[in-house]
């Protein structure tokens, strides 16, 4: 399981940490780490060019540091200095490994001892006297790499000048953006991101992850995520967040033994489809057969009843007459409601009676738009999994889509609260809420399933291990764990995602038993 925290369980847990280690030792740690990763992401460190952009912090010491380990192995380093204050061992340790600096807090570029005595009697190589925003443009738009250590975990808020306009011009670089810890204009705590924020390829992040390298938008800027142990792990407390491994997941999916029949394995109804939206229900009983469901009950009128006898004989299905409830439709374990079934009246008829069942209730798509209306149908005292895009936990919770949006992880840990139900927030970044539980964060979602129907499927997958016996929390999240997986190589349609579930779930069983 990969475990995530908040600023402020990381800054408790490194205090814990350095008084118990010798002075620098952290940092030390953290810049052997990060240098590492920056070699390995040069490939060739000998004669590259590498731009450090600093700010006050210690993540700007930690590039110092770093960019000294890479100016000692041949790269030319140049460190653009822009907050009131700079770690002066770190720049110290540049400047020795015969590094170079441009000072933006005094608009005066001016090279190490080394580097100006060598301009002096060479005749040039050094920077002296030139300076500003200007130089740094052009320092950026030719390195190699550049590292972002201009902000780390404490910066809130929108990023204030220089450092906006530093962020900006990392954009503008050819090289690969490595940052610090994590990328300047993101909120570590969320991944909010309040205005200018660099948008790095590596993100080196050091002792745990940080919620707001996870969470989109700030995921979204964080490329990818190296962690380097600087020996946290004893003084952190329990995550706010977590996400999946693919062993995790395996082992959180239903299998079948000696004993199991189509009744043990579990029994998932499906409430789904109109005569507008045929389809949907197609799909939605896909995706819990194509999960290995023992036994797929579906209940619909007319027309999706055609279509999911054609595509499905093996799915036991239930006619209804326009407002029918599902009275006679048998037993089950568990509850599809919503994919395709519309929001008037007759839908309103079939939900109503669905959710005054007494089992656990996957509510999705129109099912949402229904209970907005009246949120009292959820409550109920079997339990309820929500699966909402940001626009209709919008329409649940009366709040703007923009701002669920900028605050997934807010907004999600609120619904689950209010509503009193695990929420499936669906997205860049899935996640998923229960109060009094961490946060869990999908890491395996694709944009390939930002495409229609593929959100019936998940209803219909995560119906299935509810129906098998797993909670709302684990079935949402191990849904979306499968989901993602299943949707990662496009371009695709809804069916190839059906289609590749058995695939998935077998090389995750496979790979349990191999012990990987």
């Amino acid at each position: 399981m990969l475990t995530a925290y908040t600023t402020d369980q990381i800054r408790a847990a490194e205090a814990a940490l350095m008084a118990r280690s010798p002075e620098g030792a952290l940092m030390e740690r953290a810049a052997a780490g990060l240098a590492a990763i920056c070699a390995g992401t040069l490939g060739r460190v000998y004669g590259s060019r590498v731009v450090l952009l600093i700010g006050g912090g210690d993540n700007g010491g930690d590039a110092l540091y770093a960019g000294a380990r890479l100016a000692s192995r041949g790269a030319r380093v140049d460190a653009i200095l822009a907050g009131s204050r700079v770690h002066g061992a770190g720049l110290e340790a540049l400047r020795r490994a015969g590094g170079r600096v441009t000072d933006l807090r005094t608009a005066t570029a001016t090279a190490t001892a080394t580097a100006t005595a060598t301009a002096a009697t060479a005749g040039g190589g050094g920077a002296g006297g030139i300076g500003g925003v200007a130089v740094a443009g052009e320092l950026v738009r030719a390195a190699d790499l550049v590292v972002d250590g201009l902000v780390g975990i404490g910066g809130a808020g929108a990023l204030r000048e220089p450092y906006a306009t530093l962020a900006g011009l990392t954009a503008e670089a050819a090289g690969a953006v490595v940052a610090v810890d994590v990328p300047s204009g993101v909120d570590a705590g969320s991944g909010q991101v309040g205005g200018a924020a660099v948008r790095a390829d590596v993100t080196v992040t050091f002792g745990a992850y940080k919620i707001g390298l996870l969470v989109d938008p700030g995921a979204e800027h964080a490329g990818r995520v190296e962690l380097v142990d600087i020996g946290l792990g004893p003084h952190l407390p329990g995550p706010e967040a977590t996400a999946l491994t693919g062993a995790d997941a395996a082992l959180l999916l239903p299998r079948p033994d000696a004993g199991s029949d189509k009744y043990s394995r579990g029994v998932v109804g499906v409430a789904a489809g109109s005569h507008q939206y045929t389809g949907a229900a197609v799909l939605a009983v896909g995706g819990a057969i194509r999960a290995g469901a023992g036994m797929v009950r579906y209940a619909g009128v007319a027309e999706p009843v055609a279509q999911v006898r054609a595509r499905w004989p093996e799915a036991v299905i239930t006619p209804l007459e326009p407002g029918e409830g599902i009275e006679e439709v048998g037993r089950v374990q568990a509850w599809v409601l919503g994919p395709g079934l519309g929001t008037g009246p007759e839908a309103l008829a079939v939900a109503r009676s669905v959710l005054a069942s007494d089992v656990p209730v996957l509510v999705d798509a129109d099912a949402l738009t229904l209970v907005s209306r009246d949120r009292s149908l959820l409550r109920r005292a079997a339990p309820v999994l929500i699966t909402p895009h940001a626009g209709e936990l919008s329409r649940l919770l009366d709040v703007p889509r923009a701002r669920i949006e900028a605050r997934r992880l807010e907004h999600v840990r609120r619904a689950a609260a209010e509503l009193g139900v695990t929420v499936l927030l669906k997205g860049s970044t899935t996640l998923v809420a229960q109060e009094g539980r961490p946060v869990r964060v999908n890491l395996t979602g694709s944009p390939w399933l930002a495409t229609g129907g593929t959100g019936d499927v998940l209803a219909g997958l995560a119906g299935a291990l509810l129906a098998g016996g797993l909670d709302g929390y684990d079935a949402a999240s191990c849904a979306a764990h499968l989901h993602g997986i299943a949707g990662r190589h496009g371009p695709l349609a809804a069916w190839d995602v059906v289609e590749a579930l058995p695939a998935v779930i077998r090389s995750l069983a496979d790979r349990l038993r191999e012990g990987v």
